[in-house]
């Protein structure tokens, strides 16, 4: 797996989790062309091959921001066919984290606005810091939110109250995105990345291919009626019947020990 990445930084922990730190604290870690590219560079090849991760984890370096958006000094004066070119980037990047078979969490660490707040949304969920905000500002810059936003926040909110924050672009708090459904944890700051890392632990421990069908049938099947969703599930539940996994798991618990998951 690459490593040498310019605008993101990654850290294999305990085997199976991977660390990606969105590092541009200098720009408040805001999106710019090389940090889409590198996050395209890191997720598409996760694709066909997990070289055994179990999980991801996104933040963001310092402890001002996780992502404040879109670059806007870059973005600054680009012409129209330059704004859509790297606008393609993102949307291929939005895509790959959407895509990736392991699950995704993010641990918000800070201000999370505008591509910032979609990267985030695009995860399967969210562990936030209690002094991390979020937005979706693009209607107050005379743009919409492309990444992502005017789907997967109201699939997390609610159609209401994702139309009132990304009608009016208000910010809002880590508090608030708990009770709205945005965020599932709000953490003390000095908590949030090891209470990231103990949920990540615990899904890591737990048979990989039974997360990754249940990850897919729960997200896929969102999308269908019930009866094709039960379907789908049960597709994927018979996928995991002939595992070795899944004899190991009941061994384990009938032996009275821990599962020792290989993903096979």
């Amino acid at each position: 797996m690459r490593s040498d990445f310019e605008t993101i930084a990654v850290e294999r922990r305990d085997g199976h989790i991977l660390l990606v730190t969105l590092n541009r604290p200098e720009a408040s870690n805001a999106l710019n062309t090389q940090m889409g590219l590198d996050l395209v560079a890191l997720f598409e090849p996760l694709m066909t091959d997990l070289e055994g991760l179990r999980a991801v984890i996104v933040t963001g370096q310092g402890t001002k921001a996780f992502c404040a958006g879109g670059d806007l000094k870059q973005r600054n004066g680009m012409t129209d066919e330059a704004w859509q070119a790297q606008h393609l980037v993102f949307e291929r990047m939005l895509r790959a984290i959407l895509a990736c078979p392991i699950p995704v969490i993010a641990a918000v660490n800070g201000a999370a606005y505008g591509g910032g707040c979609e990267i985030a949304s695009a995860t399967d969920f969210v562990y936030a810091s209690s002094n991390a905000r979020f937005a979706l500002t693009e209607v107050t810059l005379g743009i919409m939110p492309g990444g992502g936003g005017t789907q997967n926040l109201p699939r997390a909110v609610g159609e209401r109250r994702a139309k009132e924050l990304i009608l009016s672009g208000l910010p809002f708090s880590a508090e608030e995105a708990e009770r709205w459904g945005l965020v599932n944890r709000v953490l003390p700051p000095e908590q949030l990345l090891d209470a990231t890392f103990a949920i990540a632990a615990r899904i890591a421990g737990n048979g990989p291919i039974s997360v990754r069908q249940a990850k897919q049938a729960i997200h896929r099947g969102l999308q269908m009626s019930l009866s094709d969703g039960l379907a789908f599930e049960i597709e994927a539940y018979n996928r995991l019947v002939p595992t070795a996994d899944r004899r190991e798991g009941v061994l384990a618990f009938n032996e009275r020990r821990k599962a020792d998951f290989q993903g096979k």
